[in-house]
């Protein structure tokens, strides 16, 4: 061979040993999807809870990045639709760097999007999801640091009770979460030993006078409706303007600044608002400091509810990956070893709690809060009055 034709040669083997190199750079590439309705009424949550986790994967990332990986954010808009979330679920499981997620906001687009995670056995970490569906299936691959509905809802019908409240006319979304929630109130609201006036769903969004005649008519202490802010403002306002003088109430879905800007004085007018939630504002957890300055310097507002659920959610992903990595000889783990590190981590220390999941992926405690609207200003929604604050664990299953 002459010395011409063996440093082309050598020329070739080391061109393809930079390029087998540089494929396994590539191939230690790993994503974390994130599903919340970045469009549309339920944004404001959804995009923060994108934010939330963003944040995290850029300031936790670091011992990943250590071990070799490059770690990428996968956000999703899954406009707080079932269709689309499950569409969205399909494309995120056919991504083999997805290892992990993040997300949903509304039980409703998480339980059906999760038959897709659960058959592809990827991981998802929900931030907001409180409908007792969504872990109940005793899927691995399914996992919450909030709260239950079946839980939230008895919370928020003994805080009525507490104030005197003897009668209610519940509303209700007629979704999984908003149903499941009003059910759950109206069931412990009876127990109690107050009068159900009438128990209502409705799609309507912008014209709800049979409703409110009906309301009315049944002359209640209290409004309840289990559904979501966008819904519920316009509602509480029209109630408002034909009369009502009542206290209204609705489970987390209420807890969004943007329910000041849609319903405005209605909230503080009368017998006033308050809600129960899975989340109290970001200022009420200890850990929660630097995340509110980190956040407002990054995206330059306030951090919405379960933004910071959204960041512990985050945080536990990353953390189960490089578990997982570490155990695989810091080698890209499979789905189901992260699937399983996330079960493994014991009293896991998030800004907004610290976490152990039990054998269907509920916490093992769960924080419930009752809070008052202070202000019809969107700007002071932070400003909020936590009035009750629990420590629950879920229901035994």
């Amino acid at each position: 061979m002459s010395k011409r034709l063996m440093f082309v040669v050598a020329l070739f083997v080391l061109a393809s040993l930079v390029l087998a190199a540089c494929g396994g750079q590539q191939a230690k590439t790993i994503k974390i999807a994130t599903q919340s309705p970045l469009s549309g009424g339920q944004s404001s949550l959804g995009v923060d809870i994108k934010n939330g986790a963003q944040l995290a994967l850029e300031q936790l990332s670091g011992p990943l990045t250590e071990l070799g990986f490059k770690v990428e954010l996968a956000p999703y808009d899954d406009q707080a639709n079932p269709d689309t979330g499950v569409a969205n679920a399909k494309q995120i499981v056919s991504d083999p760097a997805i290892l992990c997620g993040v997300g949903h906001l509304n039980s409703g687009v998480m339980i059906p999007s999760s038959e897709e995670y659960h058959n592809a056995g990827l991981a998802f970490v929900s931030p907001a999801n409180t409908n007792p569906k969504v872990t109940d299936r005793g899927y691995l691959e399914v996992n919450r640091i909030v709260g239950r509905d079946d839980v939230q809802g008895v919370v928020g019908a003994e805080y009525a009770n507490s104030i005197g409240v003897k009668s209610v006319f519940i509303i209700h979304d007629k979704t999984a979460y908003g149903q499941g929630v009003a059910e759950f109130f109206k069931k412990r609201a009876e127990e109690l030993g107050m009068t159900v006036a009438g128990f209502e769903g409705t799609e309507e969004k912008a014209n709800f006078d049979p409703i409110i005649t009906s309301i009315l008519a049944a002359n209640v202490d209290m409004v309840y409706f289990g559904g979501i802010y966008d819904q519920a403002g316009v509602l509480f306002k029209q109630a408002r303007e034909k009369g009502f003088m009542g206290t209204f109430m609705g489970p987390d879905g209420m807890d969004s600044s943007t329910l000041a800007e849609i319903a405005g004085e209605a909230l503080v007018q009368g017998g006033g608002m308050v809600y129960s939630s899975v989340s109290g504002p970001a200022s009420v957890y200890p850990g929660t400091a630097k995340f509110i300055a980190d956040f407002k310097a990054k995206f330059g507002a306030e951090p919405q509810p379960f933004a910071a659920q959204a960041y512990d959610a985050m945080a536990i992903c990353l953390k189960a990956i490089e578990n997982a990595a570490k155990a695989n000889n810091n080698q890209t783990p499979t789905r189901q070893q992260v699937a399983q590190a996330i079960r493994d981590l014991k009293d896991f220390p998030g800004i907004t709690g610290t976490y152990t999941f039990n054998n269907i992926g509920d916490i093992t405690s769960a924080k419930y809060f009752v809070i008052k609207v202070v202000s019809a200003d969107k700007t002071k929604w932070g400003e909020n009055e936590v009035i009750q604050t629990l420590d629950i664990a879920p229901p035994s299953k």
